[in-house]
């Protein structure tokens, strides 16, 4: 969502119109941190008024808020039934990974063409983090830290719609899908293959490069649809 241009801040109008937004944004983002800590669960119905009283706010700015979620593709309106998070579909999280796998390797010539020393002490940065997070006791923590080092790697390339595509999807990844993907990735894994990845770039062996991310994010996409096919063999077998 863009911010809005051309308010005139003085005036009572303006003023108004602001707090609306910021109220807005802020029922947003507590909605995405429910998401993401699964307090909204796939499937399930969203009362917005439970929402605007967990969020201790009015339901006009929460109502606009899972307006945003749904242009996202985060939830789903039915009319005269109201919001609900999207169901886990194994199609579209296959659809998710085969996209990232023709994106992300697709920005490494790019990356590599401006990876300067600024950009090469980012990147190594960004994969410390990461590393240093896969000890972390918090799933959470770690998959967040393996977002970032991806969206680091893809921003140093310069292409923004490219990155903001990629944003994107790690939203749908990580808000949408947290649930089921959260304990079958091989984040533990995830910390070799970047520093590989690392080391082939500021080798300059670009080819090498793109092949590692593509293994990688391929291996990660075959680990999290067989955890979804066994999720669904579990909920089948205690299902009679």
């Amino acid at each position: 969502m863009s911010e809005t241009t051309n308010i005139d801040t003085d005036s009572p109008a303006g003023g108004s119109r602001r707090t609306k937004e910021g109220h807005t944004r802020l029922a947003y983002q507590g909605i995405r941190n429910m998401l993401f800590h699964n307090e909204i669960v796939p499937g399930q119905k969203i009362s917005y008024r439970d929402l605007s009283e967990r969020l201790g706010m009015s339901a006009t700015p929460v109502i606009q808020a899972l307006k945003w979620l749904e242009f996202q593709g985060l939830v789903r309106h039915e009319p005269n039934r109201g919001y609900f998070a999207e169901p886990v579909s194994a199609t579209e999280v296959k659809e998710i990974y085969d996209l990232r796998e023709l994106l992300e390797p697709s920005l490494l010539p790019e990356v590599a063409a401006r990876l300067d020393d600024t950009g090469a002490a980012r990147l190594r940065a960004a994969l410390d983090a990461h590393i240093q997070a896969t000890r972390d006791i918090y799933i959470s923590n770690r998959l967040l830290s393996d977002k970032d080092f991806h969206l680091t790697l893809a921003a140093l390339s310069g292409n923004r719609v490219k990155l903001q595509v990629l944003r994107n999807l790690f939203d749908l990844l990580y808000l949408k899908y947290r649930a089921a993907i959260l304990f079958i990735s091989p984040v533990s894994t995830a910390g070799d293959d970047h520093r590989q990845l690392v080391e082939l770039l500021l080798a300059g062996r670009l080819d090498d490069a793109r092949e590692s991310l593509a293994r990688h994010i391929a291996t990660v996409r075959e680990h999290v649809l067989d955890g979804l096919r066994h999720a669904d063999r579990n909920r089948l077998d205690t299902s009679f």
